[in-house]
Order: C-alpha cells, then sequence, then structure tokens
C-alpha cells in the first residue's frame, strides 16, 4: 500500500510590492495557494506609518507571514532599489508580529502592466491598481515556489 505524503499546513500570506509613492498589498487564500490583489496604500510620512498599515492587514486576515518583493535587478544583483528594500524589510521584522520573507519580483510590474493593456484598461486606469497586481504576482510566484519546496 502506497502512503501518502501530507504537505505542510496551508496559511494565510500578505504579500507587499514597496514603492517610493505606493505600496501594493495583495493577499493568499487560506489554503496558501491562490494570491489576490487587495489594495494600495499611499506611502506616508515615515516607514512605521505604512507597517502600521500593513499590521492591521495582517491582523484582519489573520495572516502567518508577510511575503515582500526584492527589485533586483534583470542580472539577479542587489542594486540601489534592493539595498532599501533590505532595510525596510529589517525595519518590517521589528515591528511587524509575523515573519517577514523576501521574494524575487523581477518583472512582476512589467507582467502586471501587460495583462491590464491585454484586458484593454487605459493608463489612468493601470496606474490605480499596477502595484496591487505587481503585488499578487509576486505573492503568487513565492506562494508557487514554496508548493514545490516543500518537504
Amino acid at each position: 500500500m502506497q502512503r501518502l505524503r501530507l504537505s505542510k499546513p496551508a496559511m494565510r500570506s500578505v504579500g507587499v510590492d514597496l514603492g517610493s509613492k505606493r505600496i501594493g498589498i495583495a493577499v493568499s487564500d487560506s489554503s496558501g495557494t491562490i494570491a489576490s490583489p487587495l489594495v494600495v496604500i499611499a506611502r506616508g510620512s515615515n516607514h512605521s506609518q505604512d507597517h502600521k498599515k500593513i499590521q492591521e492587514i495582517i491582523n484582519e486576515y489573520e495572516a502567518e507571514c508577510v511575503v515582500v518583493g526584492m527589485p533586483l535587478t534583470l542580472a539577479g544583483a542587489i542594486g540601489p532599489a534592493a539595498r532599501l528594500a533590505l532595510d525596510e524589510i529589517k525595519e518590517m521584522t521589528k515591528s511587524l508580529t509575523v515573519p517577514v520573507h523576501s521574494h524575487d519580483e523581477r518583472l512582476t510590474t512589467k507582467t502586471a502592466n501587460d495583462s491590464m493593456i491585454e484586458a484593454n484598461m487605459n493608463a489612468q486606469a493601470r496606474r490605480k491598481v499596477v502595484d496591487k497586481i505587481a503585488a499578487a504576482v509576486m505573492l503568487q510566484g513565492w506562494l508557487d515556489h514554496a508548493d514545490r519546496h516543500k518537504s
């Protein structure tokens, strides 16, 4: 008789796409399978205000972790944008009540924009939602990667 291997317990995750003016937020379903765009947050005057809003989302959705997009260069290196993200991730690790992970976000904004162009969305409409869609693309990549690497 063949034994079934049980996977790790599912968990809800929050995806975060950090930008200088806006933060895109996505959330996974409770099984940790599908990421969906949630909201775009306008940057506050400091990171602690932004992190407080993220914590409110964590609480509301009972998320067990946060995944922050890491803006690596196309070559996969850590450039200036990734250094800023790493600094903010360190702050988030101290201020949020759940573990904070990072995941490669290369080309997520392009993927989000391309899908909206294909759906015939105009530029103004795209600008309003691109950050949360990019967050969902990034979070879905992390969920898929985590699913492939379950033990």
